[in-house]
């Protein structure tokens, strides 16, 4: 093959690409609306409009899931399991979900700011706040900056500390213009349900991902091409934010209970979970045996009796 003609089939074959890619993002959002629907309430902000699903009577628990999900990881099974004991607000963060972007919010502290607000807004007082994965650094930014609003944290496979090494060659790529405009919208149109079944069954390892998980969390809203690339600038400038957070953290005097499953190798343990049992006086850490990183669906029971020891500690 001569290299002419083989231009021309890069070239071919980048247009085919492109054309793709423009029209499934045409109708990228509307499909994904039409496959989930929102389960709960709209907050009206300056800025945009926050999602929450909010179920139950009771002591206020707010919960605030983790990178590229939404307020649906939880009423999977965990608001079910805390709906009779307590007024659950689940919220999807700005830009997930339902949630406006407001702008495309990196911060954790301007999430957790933006959360408040709307948590003010639902005449929300001094609620538990339960956060998971990256929702445990925006909880944390929330305890930071308002103390005195939060009777307690529980955290699940939180994100607290600064870790060693880079995030991997995936979150490199998206990092880049390539990535942003080329590969991300690319993935989002054309990537198979397979691969997304597969990068959950790595998150969930060695526990199993619970059957329906997927279609309840809304396969094309979790691939939808701004939360993607929102997710991306998110999780890569994340470890700024937790150097500038954690010399805080032996201030707080609240009760925080920490769920953390030992073979979780999303989040790890001892660089996150134990460093604030050492760190931070008020921290009970609860230790899944070869648990993974998601223990509200592996070990519901353990989390919601974390969530009570929580509750009961701030009386």
């Amino acid at each position: 093959m001569t290299l002419r003609r083989l231009a021309s089939r890069i070239a071919g074959l980048a247009l085919i690409t492109a054309i793709l890619v423009v029209c499934a993002m045409s109708r990228e959002m509307p499909m994904a609306r039409a496959e989930t629907l929102p389960e709960g309430a709209f907050i009206d902000l300056a800025g945009g409009r926050i999602h929450a699903i909010i179920r139950g009577q009771g002591p206020d628990l707010v919960m605030i899931h983790g990178a590229n999900g939404n307020a649906r990881d939880f009423s999977f099974s965990l608001i079910g399991h805390m709906a009779n004991e307590f007024r659950v607000i689940a919220f999807d963060r700005p830009g997930f979900g339902f949630s406006d972007d407001f702008g495309g919010v990196e911060s954790p502290i301007h999430q957790a700011d933006i959360l408040r607000a709307a948590a003010r807004a639902l005449d929300v007082e001094t609620p538990i706040v339960l956060g998971h994965s990256y929702g445990g650094t925006v909880a944390l930014a929330w305890a930071l900056r308002a103390a005195d609003d939060v009777a307690g944290l529980t955290l699940l496979a939180p994100v607290t500390h600064p870790w060693p090494g880079d995030l991997g060659l995936w979150y490199r790529l998206t990092a880049s213009p390539l990535g942003r405009y080329l590969i991300l919208p690319t993935i989002a149109a054309l990537a198979p349900r397979r691969a997304v079944e597969n990068a959950l069954a790595g998150v969930f390892s060695p526990d199993p991902v619970p059957e329906g998980y997927l279609d309840h969390l809304g396969f094309r809203q979790t691939m939808r091409r701004d939360q993607l690339a929102l997710n991306a600038q998110q999780v890569n400038s994340l470890i700024g934010y937790v150097e500038a957070m954690y010399p805080g953290y032996p201030a707080l005097t609240m009760p925080i209970e920490i769920v953390h499953g030992t073979a979780d190798e999303t989040v790890g343990i001892d660089i996150h979970a134990e460093r604030m049992l050492r760190e931070v006086e008020s921290v009970n850490l609860t230790r899944l045996d070869n648990g993974g990183h998601m223990p509200h669906h592996a070990q519901p029971e353990a989390v919601a009796e974390a969530i009570r020891r929580t509750y009961q500690r701030a009386q």
